[in-house]
């Protein structure tokens, strides 16, 4: 089986590696931990295609140490104790490289922490998710974090010539261009693409680079930080009346997958919670969006989302129901079940209506009908 371009041109050491300047850069940490051959364990936090596997690699070969590579997808408890229990002559350090190490749920990071902790292994995670969420705690003190930057367009141009030079093939500025933006600060992306074209034609232009192009891909993990960035996004984009960007995150949520009733949901909320009484009909709206979401499906029904979202961005705003609500609820958690006035209290029995229960009751009243230790507070203003 012919070898995959993007291992045949992967970096060997940092001069050849491309990007993470704040990384591997001159007098920068990763880059300095290698010169001074100072064994440790850190975690490389990033989106995919930056460069993480990579980085992995040369610091262990640069620390002439042996390399387990795991993933955290397919790997397990059984796995770490083989390369822990590995005993040979070769008496160089273990680095461990676990891949995609947030799947690893609590007990098998439990179960890691010790080898980590006495030395036996030397920990590199890679992750493209928020390490103090997925990475339990006591593992995470005992290693570095390292923040990896989307590759910018220019380190992908240079990642695409040295594929395209690999391949033999030349690749003009415009499909350049086009292929670099549509990367998206991927790296693997670009390799992957130029490999698969080179298979099928003889030049790298961008109609060769569409043909060969499968499927589109839009970075969007469903259960990962992108997944909430972009919702956080579209919200905002709505709140703030601006229904292109709101369009725009709309889009990439759509062509990404995600679950239409999950972006619908959020807009029946956001009618409530963000328009509220200064046009209840947004309420109506969000709803009948939702319940086309549920009739239609995809693909049509990203129409109905973007008649909603527009619908919802150009409504004007009053978040009144919505702070009276977070208020009331504030001084419920303050002042606990404060006793009701016996005038709005329900009297179903001779005994309670002997008790005062419901006794004064008026149906339509300006009295305060609050308790007594919260009369004249205002948690609705219109």
């Amino acid at each position: 089986m012919p070898e995959p371009l993007a291992s045949k041109i992967r970096p060997k050491n940092l001069n050849e590696y491309i990007g993470q300047d704040h990384l591997v850069g001159p007098g920068k940490p990763i880059r300095l931990a290698i010169e001074n051959k100072l064994l440790f364990s850190f975690i490389l936090w990033g989106t995919p295609g930056t460069g993480k596997t990579t980085i992995a690699r040369i610091y262990a070969d640069a620390l002439d140490a042996q390399f387990f590579e795991l993933s955290a997808v397919s790997a397990g408890k059984d796995d770490i104790r083989k390369i822990v229990n590995l005993t040979t002559e070769d008496s160089r350090p273990k680095v461990l490289f676990l891949d995609e190490i947030h799947r690893f749920n609590k007990a098998q990071q439990d179960y890691l922490l010790p080898f980590v902790e006495s030395g036996l292994l030397t920990l590199i995670g890679a992750t493209t998710e928020n390490p103090s969420f997925e990475i339990i705690a006591p593992l995470l003190s005992r290693c570095r974090v390292f923040v990896l930057n989307e590759l910018t367009p220019e380190d992908i141009s240079k990642i695409i010539d040295r594929a395209a030079k690999s391949v033999k093939l030349k690749i003009k500025t415009d499909a350049q261009e086009w292929l670099s933006n549509f990367a998206n600060g991927d790296a693997r992306q670009a390799i992957t693409l130029i490999e698969s074209t080179a298979n099928l034609y003889k030049s790298l232009t961008i109609d060769n680079l569409r043909n060969a192009l499968q499927s589109k891909f839009l970075r969007f993990d469903k259960q990962g930080e992108e997944h909430y960035n972009t919702i956080s996004a579209f919200i905002k984009s709505m709140r703030a009346s601006n229904p292109d960007a709101a369009l725009y995150y709309l889009a990439r949520m759509v062509d990404a997958g995600e679950d239409p009733l999950f972006i619908a949901r959020r807009m029946v909320i956001f009618a409530s919670e963000d328009i509220g009484m200064a046009q209840p009909t947004a309420l109506v709206v969000a709803n009948d969006v939702f319940r086309s979401c549920e009739i239609i499906g995809y693909p049509e029904c990203a129409i109905n989302l973007a008649h909603g979202v527009i619908y919802l961005a150009s409504a004007k705003k009053d978040r009144a129901a919505y702070d009276g609500l977070r208020s009331a609820q504030s001084d419920v958690t303050q002042y606990g079940n404060l006793p009701i006035p016996m005038n709005l209290r329900n009297a179903p029995t001779k005994l309670m209506k002997k008790l005062g229960y419901g006794s004064g009751y008026e149906k339509y009243t300006d009295a305060d009908l609050l308790p007594d230790k919260l009369k004249g507070k205002r948690y609705f203003r219109s």
